[in-house]
């Protein structure tokens, strides 16, 4: 018995160094591959996540905003202009109101809509109201009278969709880049000359 057991030893092979090596070679190799997909995942993650904080501080920093009333300036009891006084947000950035209409390249597009007609873009010309500079960028603490153009509206229109009493409609400010600011309006039963719009 005792020799039985001897020859069973003697066949047993055992696992050499060069074998053990080789395997963990290969579990580490393994572990580094995942580790680069883990860590390239992280970092894409993390551009993507810092590009979309600059796109919001961007956003936030290039907006504009009404101040004070906006006005319509009517001719028959149909709208043909509209005013209203724009200025940046605090601590926002500055932007370009300069009006190339001459050439159809304004830099701040104004489009007109309403239940029957949509003006992708309507024709508009800016007061300086009080500025520190001469160019046409909207600075902060300066205040510029924006008069939107909506003689192309009536024009185009059926005597039932003209812009008149109780009629509703929106204008939306397009800077180059922010946010747009959105003005929805219905003018009143009894119009004047010249309407304050709510």
């Amino acid at each position: 018995m005792h020799k039985s057991m001897k020859q069973l030893d003697e066949n047993q092979k055992g696992i050499t160094g060069i074998e053990t090596a080789i395997i963990l070679i290969a579990f580490v190799i393994v572990a580094s591959v995942f580790a680069y997909v883990v860590l390239s995942a992280g970092l894409f993650s993390t551009q993507k996540a810092k590009e979309a904080i600059h796109a919001g501080l961007e956003e936030a920093q290039c907006t504009i905003e009404v101040k004070g009333n906006i006005y319509g300036r009517m001719t028959g009891g149909i709208l043909q202009e509209v005013y209203f006084t724009v200025g940046t947000t605090t601590g926002g950035d500055s932007i370009d109101f300069t009006d190339t209409s001459g050439n159809n390249t304004n830099l701040v597009v104004i489009s007109y809509s309403d239940a029957h007609q949509i003006f992708p873009t309507v024709n508009w010309t800016m007061t300086k109201l009080n500025t520190v500079d001469a160019d046409n960028m909207l600075d902060n603490n300066e205040l510029f009278m924006i008069t939107v153009d909506l003689t192309c509206v009536s024009a185009n229109a059926t005597p039932e969709q003209m812009p008149g009493p109780y009629h509703t409609f929106q204008l939306e400010v397009k800077p180059p880049s922010g946010a747009v600011l959105v003005l929805e309006r219905t003018l009143p039963a009894r119009v004047d000359q010249i309407v304050n719009l709510y």
